[in-house]
């Protein structure tokens, strides 16, 4: 039995409930619902159906996309467009569910995330219709970020740990001497990690107004600034000076995000930065033995963000140079004490004799000369018998700082033993080598050494030979000073006073 056919007010009636029913369920839930027409030949489309919703989110009638699509589109991020459309002709060729997600503008003027996802459907007259909803995703984009900076912060702490480790480990088994090579590469580590454009170490002076650049890395065009940076005056540097004394008093790093916000007490510090190209900078201080000795700092060319715990970094990185120098003042310390003499502070024969084979052996390999000179203080027991031995070690220490003064800084000065000193005259033959022994001769007659409010007067002698002369026999250290300090005995035997070399006994 068929049923009995509804009136026209009845199905009007019907309609209306059923949109409002519609209309209901389309606020109920939490996106956009839609039906999205693209017609057969792919020029226009529309949505006939999209729910009150879009006024809400988007500022858009409902009824103005209902012919037309493109105020929609319009709210899309332009680089975004592309993708979508592409995406949505492969959803009508091959009748795949519409799944996209895109950045729109909303209401607000604020750019969310959005997701897309839809069914198609094939019209009889060609063009396709897609039944879907629109779904805010900012949260969990925000969550995804979120969790890829976490694991990003992640990645950056492992490599900043390990870059760390390297280095400690590097430090660690450094040779002797070669404490610049590996501050070199450390801060060439640095300097690529940070994305910094140089990376540096300066040296203060004791009374922190000078200051010098001893160690430099640069990102490739960027110049160097190690040459003109030597004992660079910072005494005129009033705030500069202020953070000096912030460094040494509270370990506190030097952090300039924007060199051109330095303050008013900053003039000459930012003229000076300025023509250095810099932008911004951060220093940390370098600590030897408790003392701020210098700083670790990295420069950047351009304005640039810099993370919140780069001070915390960059107090690592100090920390690391801080006890590798520190380690490496120990270490030369000892070395110092094991090759000079306590009393004089002059090299001994540990120093001596390894110095001397360095130089034959550029005399053999270069052809380049020198001489030995062997001086012993005249009558020096008297000296000691006579006025005891704290005197004695007063004219040891004097003569040989008149030893050092009137040698050049290329020769090598040593006491060899008791009062006799060698000094190493680089690059002399035998007529050069005489007036440089004269000099120090007439230093010697011309000083008054003061004993218990006495005034004594002393002499030295003499005995030189040049590696030239070493014809018959080997050159070795022992020979040489064989040589010489037979030569000494016969200018003692010869009255004392003078020299005497391979031209035999003279009074200079």
């Amino acid at each position: 039995m068929k049923g009995t056919p509804k009136s026209a007010p009845a199905q009007t009636e019907m309609q209306a409930l059923s949109e409002s029913f519609f209309r209901k369920l389309a606020s109920s839930v939490p996106g956009i619902l839609f039906t999205y027409q693209l017609s057969a030949d792919r020029r226009h489309h529309a949505f006939p159906y999209i729910s009150d919703r879009v006024r809400d989110v988007f500022g858009i009638e409902p009824v103005r996309l209902h012919g037309d699509a493109d105020p929609m589109f319009a709210l899309i991020a332009p680089d975004d467009l592309d993708g979508i459309r592409e995406s949505i002709l492969l959803s009508a060729n091959t009748m795949s569910p519409w799944c996209y997600r895109a950045r729109v503008r909303g209401k607000d003027g604020e750019v969310q995330w959005y997701e897309a996802t839809s069914m198609p459907e094939e019209q009889p007259d060609g063009s396709t219709i897609w039944y879907g909803q629109f779904i805010n995703i900012e949260h969990y984009k925000a969550l995804e970020r979120s969790l890829r900076m976490s694991e990003e912060e992640a990645s950056y702490q492992a490599r900043f740990q390990k870059m760390i480790a390297a280095l400690s480990a590097h430090f660690i088994h450094l040779g002797f001497g070669t404490i610049d090579e590996c501050i070199d590469d450390l801060l060439k580590a640095i300097g690529r990690f940070f994305e910094v454009d140089r990376a540096y170490v300066y040296a203060f002076s004791k009374d922190y107004a000078q200051m010098t650049n001893t160690h430099e890395w640069t990102r490739a065009g960027v110049p160097s600034l190690m040459a003109e940076q030597q004992e660079v005056d910072i005494s005129g540097f009033t705030w500069w000076q202020g953070q000096i004394y912030r460094m040494i008093d509270q370990d506190k790093v030097v952090f300039v995000e924007d060199v051109n916000a330095l303050p008013v007490d900053a003039t000459e510090e930012k003229l000076l930065l300025q023509s250095q190209g810099v932008k911004s900078m951060i220093c940390a201080p370098i600590l030897v033995r408790g003392e701020v000795m210098g700083f670790f700092g990295v420069d950047s060319l351009s304005l640039r963000p810099w993370r919140r715990d780069q001070s915390d970094l960059m107090i690592i990185v100090s920390g690391l140079l801080s006890g590798a120098l520190e380690r490496n003042r120990l270490e030369e310390d000892l070395v110092s004490r094991s090759i000079r003499d306590p009393l004089t502070g002059l090299y001994n024969r540990r120093y001596l004799l390894p110095r001397m084979e360095e130089m034959l052996a550029a005399c053999n390999r270069y052809g380049e000369k020198f001489c030995v000179a062997i001086f012993d203080i005249d009558h020096f027991k008297r000296i000691n018998d006579g006025f005891g031995h704290l005197v004695g070690d007063k004219i040891l220490k004097r003569f040989s700082l008149l030893l050092t003064q009137y040698s050049r800084t290329t020769d090598v000065v040593s006491r060899y033993g008791g009062e006799e000193f060698i000094v190493v005259f680089s690059g002399v033959n035998q007529q050069d080598v005489v007036p440089l022994i004269g000099r120090i001769f007439q230093s010697v007659r011309e000083e008054q050494f003061e004993c218990d409010g006495q005034l004594l007067r002393i002499t030295v002698s003499a005995g030189a030979v040049c590696v030239s002369e070493l014809t018959a026999q080997p050159a070795t250290p022992e020979a040489l000073i064989a040589i010489a300090d037979h030569r000494l005995y016969e200018a003692k035997a010869g009255g004392r006073n003078c020299l005497f070399d391979g031209f035999g006994l003279s009074h200079i």
